[in-house]
């Protein structure tokens, strides 16, 4: 039954939707986009006000890349975090996924829920699925399906107190917005380029933030070639550089050149011309430099000076979450320690929460800078920015990489840690504490894989949990929380979120975690841990 006399059928009939990317449909989705700031105003700070949030959890991003990533369709699950927001008494969700999630995966989450019975939030979720396990993007397969958009259309109670949530904007996700007639709280797709590669680099030079030696913009092999001997030039001792495509995402789309015995005078760009077939390290599996080049004339790409480590006190790759609010406020969300891994180190497997305290007072302001720049062009939603930095003694040296102008692999870690303690993270800090000032600290990753997994249930892994006394406790806010749960039969991958008081607790509950997994299995050899 509804809650509120408000929250009724959204029985409006459908109208004709103007053709993507037209005029029209920009003019349409500008209007939606302007209802953003009074909702904000109206719904936002109030947990009892009765809401509609419509998650799409689609990858809209390069298919080809999508297909190297293991268990790519069920990382739709990294979203149902959200459902946490059934903690609120008049809000309402729909999830929309490729194929049905198992009612055990959306029980555990449902169970999660501080003080609010079960059957009461699950009468306010709605969860719809296209059926479709084609790699072909999420909202894609919506738009595809008329009956769908109709379906999600019907279950919104109120359009004045909705909005879309996704893991990235692209011109797919300002389409569905059209046609539901809600806003999409994200950055306008028409803004797409200042998240990528080069956009990232012109973003932080208008900022004033410090990054690798580079160029942008390079739009085959021999910008490539012509920007390398300038880079190489400039700094005669320099031993390696990354290639990054525009669109690359987790470092899959990188590759690194070793530039030893390279000669720096006029048969420098002969040398590298031989070299980069040869010599050049695609970091994803398979990748060819063949292919690689190919993709490089498609979407473009940069070069950077690779930040090496070797003569650092001590070096990390950490990352700073911002937000930009509708009403154009900038706020410092987290920070995380990125671990990096792979052959050349360039893979994300996973992030602990909060960063370094010490580096993080740079990492705020770094950020701010960029979230002011981004703001006056008209971004709004989450974004993270990663970094390189060293140490040398009590200074830290922060070289921006990119910013992810999007939800990533911190998003879902930290709403999981917030949504269930309801603490707040302190930029004067760098911590993160619950209302009664209990600190708390995570490790977290999207990677623990094993092949002996897939003889795993999801029902198996909570007798695990149970017996190993994993499960979070809300009383003392400390355990495990899973995630890509559906992925576990099908490619022996999982994701966890390990929140304890300090982060050696956090890091000793991964451990036990991966060490029980192995144990129930009996599998031999360690999957990739997180930290």
């Amino acid at each position: 039954m509804p809650d509120s006399p408000t929250e009724r059928t959204n029985d409006r009939p459908p109208r004709a939707a103007p053709m993507p990317g037209s005029p029209d449909e920009r003019r349409a989705f500008a209007d939606l986009q302007r209802g953003l700031a009074p909702m904000y105003r109206r719904i936002f700070p109030d947990p009892l006000a009765p809401r509609t949030v419509v998650v799409v959890p689609s990858m809209s991003l390069d298919a080809e890349a999508l297909t190297k990533l293991v268990g790519a369709s069920h990382y739709e699950e990294r979203l149902l975090c959200l459902l946490m927001l059934l903690r609120l008494p008049h809000t309402r969700l729909v999830y929309v996924t490729s194929q049905p999630i198992a009612p055990s995966i959306i029980d555990y989450y449902l169970h999660l829920l501080p003080g609010v019975p079960v059957s009461h939030a699950r009468r306010r979720l709605t969860l719809l699925s296209c059926g479709d396990d084609s790699p072909a993007p999420l909202t894609r397969k919506i738009l595809d399906r008329p009956w769908l958009v109709d379906a999600i259309r019907a279950a919104i109670a109120d359009p004045t107190t909705a909005h879309v949530s996704c893991f990235n904007a692209t011109a797919l996700e300002r389409t569905l917005a059209v046609r539901l007639g809600v806003p999409l709280y994200a950055c306008d797709p028409a803004l797409a380029d200042l998240g990528t590669k080069s956009g990232s680099r012109e973003v932080f030079r208008q900022a004033g933030v410090a990054m690798p030696d580079g160029h942008e913009r390079l739009r085959d092999v021999d910008d490539l070639v012509d920007a390398l001997v300038a880079l190489k030039r400039r700094r005669p001792l320099l031993r390696r550089v990354v290639i990054k495509l525009e669109e690359g995402f987790s470092g899959e789309g990188n590759a690194v050149l070793a530039l030893d015995g390279a000669p720096n005078g006029s048969g420098l760009a002969r040398w590298l011309r031989a070299a980069l077939p040869a010599r050049a390290r695609c970091v994803a599996p398979g990748e060819t430099w063949e292919s690689y080049r190919a993709k490089l004339a498609r979407m473009g790409g940069i070069v950077e000076a690779f930040v090496e480590h070797g003569d650092a006190g001590s070096a990390c790759s950490p990352s700073v979450q911002c937000r930009i609010d509708p009403l154009g406020r900038v706020q410092i969300v987290s920070t995380h320690d990125q671990v990096l891994g792979g052959p050349t180190g360039q893979v994300f497997l996973g992030c602990a929460f909060p960063a370094d305290p010490s580096c993080a007072a740079g990492l705020h302001e770094s950020g701010r800078r960029i979230a002011e720049v981004l703001r006056d062009r008209g971004a709004i939603g989450r974004f993270a920015v990663d970094f390189v930095s060293t140490r040398r003694g009590a200074a830290w040296d922060h070289r921006a990489i990119e910013i992810n102008l999007r939800k990533g692999g911190t998003t879902h870690p930290y709403l999981t840690l917030q949504f269930l303690t309801d603490g707040a993270y302190d930029p004067a800090t760098g911590l993160y504490h619950t209302p009664t000032g209990q600190p708390c600290y995570y490790v977290a990753s999207d990677n623990l894989h094993d092949p002996a997994y897939r003889g795993l249930a999801p029902e198996d892994l909570f007798d695990i949990v149970g017996n190993e006394r994993l499960h979070f406790d809300g009383a003392t806010a400390r355990g495990v929380v899973f995630h890509l749960l559906g992925a576990l039969s099908d490619h022996g991958k999982l994701g966890a979120v390990c929140i304890g008081p300090t982060r050696e607790h956090a890091q000793k509950l991964y451990d036990d975690t991966v060490d029980a997994l192995q144990r129930v299995v009996g599998a031999a050899r360690t999957p990739v841990r997180a930290a």
